[in-house]
Parts: C-alpha cells; structure tokens; sequence
C-alpha cells in the first residue's frame, strides 16, 4: 500500500528513540495515523502544520510509516499570541478526537485549511465558532438556525433548543426561554461579533460538540477545547472595559 496525500498535523508523539508517531488529517484519506523515523524536522511539525505525505504500508490496516515533508507552519503566524494558539490546538484536537480513523471527509479538511489560514488575521474568534459549526454540520449533526422551530418565521431570531438544535424566535422562546440557548446574531448575518457575542456561540457549539460528538461516544470534550474556551473567557472578561479588541482594526 502507498499513496501520497496533502495533510495538516493534528498531533505528533514520540515513540522509541527515533521514532514519531504523527496523527494527520489529510485531505482525500480521512484522519490517520503513521509512523515516522530518523526526521529531525519532526519537532517542528506542530499541531497545524501543512504538508505533504506519503505512507506506506504492507497491508492497508497497519499503522505503516510516513515520509512528511512541510510546507506551511499554521502555529508559526500565532507564536506570539497564546489565545489564537489555543484556538488552533482546540480545533486540531477536536478533529482527532471527532473523526473515525481513515475516513475521508473533505469538507472538514477543507474547512480546516481554512481557518489555520483565517486565525492570525481580524475577526478569528468569530470565524472560529463557524468552525465549530462547520465540522457539526460535516459530521452529519447540523443546526436548524434559519427559521424559527415553532412559527416558521425567520425574523427576530434569538435562541436555539439544546434538544433539537433548532432556532426559536423571540416571542415563540418567551415562556420558556431560561431552558433555551442563546442565539448569537452574528451566526445568521445580524450584528457583530463582540466578545459576549462569541462566548454565547462557543457555548451553542460547546452543547452540541459534548452532546453529539462525545457523549454519544462515552468519552470527554478534548481538554484542548476547554482550555481554549476557559483562555477566552478570561480575555474577554479583561478587554470589556477597553477600548479596542486586539487583533481588530475597527475597534469591535
């Protein structure tokens, strides 16, 4: 067996003395695994990282070894700044942990490429909880956000029913809206997306990942996630009372 495949890094291990175990998530071959020996550009191939690889095996369902070359460090353009880092080992984890080994799903290779590309420029954090969307709907667990769950209208939208993980309008949610999950405006192109906003959505998408990818599974949220969500939060509590959101240039 022997294919050659574009690739991000999702994880790298040690193994043996000159041995790596790195865990990618390729475009056309789905999330896999292989080992690679004697690369000293091994310790550079972070969660993120672009490159081109090429495995080989005896038998398809080997572990089989890899020849990586890289082509573009997705944490390199984050070094200096812990909290986008953070968001990258979140979704890199989150994609190791979500996706069956060796299955292909395009979308969330694409997807990911995507917002390694997206994290250092403005609007990250919004773009991040997309993201998060994205790999929902790719794994087969998309939200209903168009149109409200009970009258059909598609106005005043502003929650989300953590059982169906459809929208729910403003008026329908009133009885009832303390059970119900906000519904951040900028997920459906109304308003932006301050600080408050996004935390709102990573806890929409924080549901749904724990209660869709993970607990169905008997198996815990990836502590990268939480790590990255807890960082966040602590941010965002200190930039309330400034004046500008780093990493924006229109002050938020």
């Amino acid at each position: 067996m022997d294919w050659t495949d574009e690739a991000i890094v999702l994880s790298t291990r040690r193994f043996g003395e000159t041995g790596t175990i790195a865990m990618l998530l390729t475009r056309g071959h789905g999330r896999h695994a292989g080992l690679a020996r004697g690369q000293r550009r091994l310790a550079a191939l972070q969660p993120g990282t672009s490159v081109q690889a090429r495995w080989r095996a005896r038998q398809a369902d080997n572990l089989g070894s890899y020849v990586l070359e890289a082509e573009r460090s997705g944490a390199a353009a984050l070094i200096d700044d812990p909290l986008r880092l953070a968001a990258l080992s979140s979704a890199c984890a989150l994609v190791e942990a979500g996706l069956p080994e060796r299955a292909p799903y395009p979308d969330v290779y694409a997807g990911l490429a995507a917002l390694v590309e997206v994290l250092p420029g403005e609007f990250w954090d919004a773009v991040y909880v997309q993201w998060e969307l994205g790999l929902l709907a790719a794994l087969g667990f998309g939200l209903s956000l168009e149109r409200c769950a009970a009258t059909g209208a598609n106005d005043t939208l502003a929650y989300v029913s953590p059982r169906t993980g459809r929208a729910v309008s403003l008026a329908a949610a009133e009885p009832y809206r303390d059970r119900l999950l906000p519904l951040p405006g900028f997920l459906i192109g109304r308003g932006e997306a301050a600080p408050p906003e996004v935390l709102n959505g990573l806890t929409l998408t924080g549901h749904f990942i724990e209660r869709l990818l993970f607990a169905q599974a008997h198996a815990p949220v990836p502590a990268a996630r939480e790590r990255f969500v807890e960082r966040y939060r602590r941010w965002a509590g200190s930039a309330a009372g400034e004046v500008g959101i780093p990493g924006r240039t229109d002050e938020g």
